[in-house]
């Protein structure tokens, strides 16, 4: 983060800053996970609508706080940590945008429109809508529009958010809005056929549901990363990831599914005598080895956003089951 975090000036109009004894940074400290507590499940989706996506939102996501945490020292007024958050968050989705190189494309394709009329939202429940086409937008204009209609910031905190003006905001919103009312509709994605990975999937989650760790070990590189969020992020050899598992009360199985164009894992929880969707496990492979394992089991709140009435229409709920190679009985 590049902007300098500026102290309160001055006490008198009620702002609460921060106490100047010895326990200063514990005091810190606890506001910081207070806050995060409440505004988690915010900051994803503000994450999420930015990058386009759930997995890469929260990815995103544990970054910033991460480096919030250790910079938390340097804010002097704790009225300010939540926008605070929202800064950092938002300056990680850009430097993601950018080195996706997508924010070229999506300017490009709106080279032309140079002078825009004032806009106004499209009015109340228009919000779903506008998160899921907001990543059509070139990343300044698709701040604006989200925290402006979606999370209702004023002009004054979203300048501040994403370092512009109020005038510079308002420009970006109006052209924002006049682009999102003439994309036609949006047709959900399909995730992209791959029989490689699709084969090396089927071959994990047999591997997985059998429990034959040395086998699901054999699937992945020695330098394969595991990135379990709020937990660890580090080499998958150095972990007990798959220990886990093993001692796991709960029976669970795994079946391959995707999510917003993309192939998951699908982990499943038992509860009596009913299964149902717990949360995702994201795999990366490179030459059909694995190199990369993202478990998302203590995030909820991304199934609760795939789930939510209308904002994945047509993704069977969020979640789509695709067909696999039979795989032995789930555990009971």
């Amino acid at each position: 983060m590049n902007q300098q975090i500026r102290k309160s000036p001055d006490t008198a109009r009620g702002m609460r800053v921060w106490p100047e004894p010895d326990r200063v940074f514990d005091l810190r400290y606890a506001a910081f996970l207070e806050t995060v507590s409440h505004l988690r499940a915010r900051l994803h989706r503000y994450c999420a609508r930015m990058t386009g996506s759930a997995l890469d939102g929260e990815d995103i996501m544990q970054e910033a706080l991460f480096e919030a945490y250790r910079k938390i020292e340097l804010l002097d007024d704790a009225q300010a940590l939540r926008p605070w958050l929202f800064r950092i968050a938002h300056n990680r989705c850009i430097d993601f945008i950018r080195n996706r190189r997508t924010r070229h494309a999506a300017e490009a394709f709106y080279a032309d429109d140079d002078v825009v009329q004032p806009v106004e939202p499209a009015g109340p429940g228009a919000g779903r809508a506008i998160e899921r086409l907001v990543v059509h937008l070139p990343p300044k204009e698709r701040a604006c529009v989200l925290l402006k209609d979606v999370f209702d910031h004023s002009l004054e905190e979203i300048a501040e958010m994403v370092g512009s003006t109020p005038g510079g905001v308002k420009s970006a919103l109006n052209r924002g809005r006049a682009k999102l009312a003439a994309l036609p509709a949006q047709p959900a994605a399909a995730p992209p056929h791959d029989p490689e990975l699709e084969r090396l999937l089927d071959r994990y989650i047999a591997l997985f549901n059998a429990r034959d760790w040395d086998g699901v070990r054999a699937l992945t590189s020695a330098d394969a990363r595991l990135q379990v969020s709020d937990c660890y992020s580090g080499l998958l050899s150095g972990s007990p990831y798959f220990v886990e598992y093993e001692r796991s009360e709960l029976p669970w199985r795994v079946r391959p599914g995707a999510f917003e164009g993309e192939m998951v894992l699908v982990v499943d929880r038992q509860y009596g005598e009913v299964w149902r969707q717990a949360y995702l496990v994201r795999i990366g492979a490179t030459g059909g080895v694995i190199k990369s394992i993202s478990d998302y089991y203590s995030c909820p709140w991304i199934l609760e956003m795939a789930n939510a009435e209308g904002i994945y229409p047509g993704l069977l709920a969020g979640i789509v089951s695709l067909p696999t190679s039979p795989s032995p009985p789930p555990p009971g």
